[in-house]
């Protein structure tokens, strides 16, 4: 059965990835909703031909979500400030955007019976002693941005919403992503240390994270996991971590040295350091059959491939 699907935020890192992976027989209208905030304009540029698209330059505090998700099926609300190192300094946009644009969703959502998967993050464990899964509880949960906290806040939300038989909802929690998209950016931690070590740059690495371990995401895996959702119709109200890989940053700085030899860091302080290492486990989801494809050094590898033209790398 083909469904429409509302993508908010489509031409970000991952919306820009899902929209050009979708395909007409899968999905009988394909609604994006993007505020082209971050200029992303080439994340529109040679979409798949056979997908009945509509664009919508909006931004959801603004818009009518009401009206745009009448006769929808499955909501993807991937639209949000995703920076945490700089969400310090901008917590009251951060907030509204993150925050009450998700309370807008979620009311939209409820008025017009759609189905709604939210990505959340792996940030809002925090700081953890070992590996943590879904049944995390409250109280060990331990965001450390402003970023996180307001992930965590909208899932509360969206949890109370399903309790109460007003939504029917699932919620992701993904990993760092990395991989490369055309409406990509270079904050996220791999993407970023790619970006530096291929202009020569030192790597910018929190000075207690080097050892630490940190879960991270392909992009293949983020899309993927998003269509076997809506494929096989989980929207049960439950929460499920999406990792491709918990490794370590000096094993990300090791598949980069691969490919550029000479790559310095640079240590830094920041508010967003995390004392402890943690590990997210992703048995929840694989449980269900989905299978994990992608691989943390060919991320690294295609990436720095894409920017081989800026300094010459070893591919």
């Amino acid at each position: 059965m083909t469904k429409r699907i509302l993508i908010t935020g489509s031409l970000g890192h991952i919306g820009s990835k899902l929209i050009h992976s979708l395909t007409g027989s899968d999905y009988s209208q394909v609604t994006m909703i993007d505020n082209l905030s971050t200029q992303r304009f080439s994340s529109l540029f040679n979409l798949p031909s056979d997908v009945n698209f509509h664009y919508h330059q909006e931004d959801i505090l603004d818009a009518d979500l009401n009206k745009l998700f009448k006769d929808i099926d499955v909501v993807i609300h991937l639209a949000a400030l995703t920076d945490a190192a700089t969400s310090f300094e901008r917590e009251d946009e951060v907030e509204a955007v993150n925050y009450q644009g998700t309370l807008k969703v979620i009311s939209a959502c409820e008025a017009n019976k759609c189905k709604l998967l939210f990505p959340s993050t792996t940030s809002v464990y925090g700081s953890q002693k070992k590996e943590v899964d879904e049944n995390c509880s409250k109280e060990d949960l331990l965001p450390q941005s402003p970023y996180a906290e307001t992930k965590l806040m909208s899932e509360q939300k969206i949890i109370e919403a399903v309790i109460n038989n007003r939504l029917k909802a699932v919620i992701l929690r993904l990993g760092t992503i990395f991989g490369s998209s055309k409406g990509m950016r270079f904050h996220t931690a791999v993407n970023k240390f790619c970006w530096q070590a291929t202009l020569g740059e030192s790597l910018s690495v929190w000075s207690t994270a080097l050892d630490q371990k940190r879960p991270y995401l392909g992009l293949n895996d983020a899309v993927n996991v998003i269509k076997f959702f809506i494929e096989k119709n989980i929207f049960n109200g439950e929460i499920f971590n999406v990792v491709t890989s918990n490794c370590t940053v000096k094993e990300v700085v090791s598949c980069i040295q691969k490919y550029i030899k000479e790559v310095k860091i640079d240590f830094v302080d920041t508010e967003i350091m995390n004392q402890l290492s943690y590990e997210v486990s992703s048995k929840k989801v694989e449980s269900l059959g989905y299978k994990f494809s992608d691989n943390l050094e060919e991320g690294i590898k295609e990436t720095i491939h894409l920017l081989g033209a800026i300094k010459n790398s070893e591919i």
